[in-house]
């Protein structure tokens, strides 16, 4: 096996560490990341809010029912040393019962150095995944909504590149009059039809429950999501994702969350026995004018890595 072979499959191996996902069998692991920053507030996996929030199109496409007709996004986000990550999209009502939309993510792993077995620098590369997707949400009742993205997935390793088709189904039940929501998405069903090498590698398939509720008469709205639950080899808590909006006004919102698995993956052992050291905490809050929109957030991945989610959103 030469130099460069070596160098990739170490980088592999790292690029799958770096998005959280230790013991995953899987490629393309960004797509595991939240892109929405109020979804990354509530812990990094929601699937049930009720927003006019464009960028809910990444983690249910049938969400994107509830928003404004031609809105454009745009988001940011900081991850880990060297590592960051774009997106973009765009929503379009059509008629009265359907929502399209498009969506781009780009992440970036940064340069790397190229080395012998013996550890002789022999260059630089770079590492990239890039996902397009297109969704079409339908309300089929007065409750329920249903949605259906497709997306073509690459990703770029030094000379080495793979590709992948994924397809996500949602649905979204939502009583207004007491502003409950219940949903279910199963994200990226599909495969490889290009691998690195001979071994084709699974896509991140995720199975998802959710459930949001605003308290009567109260400014608090509390979500729950089960995440992985096709797969029950570890504990229940594990697949846990809890958190809480503090709705300020109808133009502002703070946000808290708390990720059960990132906490227990990310746990450290020191002189005092093992900790998280805040890993899994994450907050946020965002201001949602009629045409435009802001939302921040900050999350703990790791004892030294935390991250910054910004989207900013408007309305043509």
């Amino acid at each position: 096996m030469n130099a460069k072979s070596v160098t990739i499959l170490f980088t592999l191996s790292l690029s799958h560490l770096l998005t959280f996902s230790q013991e995953s069998e899987t490629a393309y692991n960004f797509l595991r990341l939240p892109v929405s920053a109020h979804v990354s507030a509530l812990g990094g996996d929601n699937i049930s809010i009720i927003e006019d929030d464009a960028t809910l199109i990444f983690h249910n496409p049938a969400l994107i029912n509830e928003v404004s007709d031609r809105t454009i996004n745009l988001n940011f986000m900081t991850y880990m040393e060297g590592s960051k990550t774009a997106s973009a999209s765009f929503v379009k009502a059509a008629g009265e019962r359907a929502s399209w939309g498009v969506a781009a993510q780009y992440m970036d792993y940064g340069s790397m150095k190229e080395t012998t077995w013996d550890n002789t620098q022999t260059g630089e590369f770079s590492a990239r995944d890039i996902s397009v997707a297109g969704t079409y949400a339908y309300a089929l009742t007065q409750y329920l909504s249903g949605g259906v993205t497709a997306r073509l997935i690459s990703s770029h390793i030094g000379g080495y590149s793979s590709m992948a088709v994924g397809v996500d189904l949602g649905l979204n039940c939502y009583w207004e009059e007491s502003d409950l929501s219940i949903a279910a998405v199963a994200k990226n069903l599909g495969g490889q039809v290009k691998a690195y090498h001979d071994e084709f590698e699974k896509i991140p398939f995720d199975l998802q429950l959710g459930v949001s509720k605003r308290l009567a008469r109260s400014p608090l709205r509390f979500s729950a999501t089960l995440t992985r639950l096709t797969d029950w080899s570890e504990g229940f808590g594990h697949h846990l994702c809890v958190g809480a909006d503090l709705i300020l006004s109808p133009t502002i919102y703070l946000a808290a969350g708390y990720n059960f698995r990132r906490a227990s993956q990310m746990k450290i052992s020191d002189s005092d026995g093992s900790s998280s050291h805040g890993a899994g905490l994450s907050l946020g809050g965002g201001i949602q004018l009629e045409r435009f929109k802001l939302h921040v957030a900050y999350g703990k991945y790791h004892v030294s890595a935390s991250s910054i989610l910004i989207n900013i959103s408007y309305a043509l």
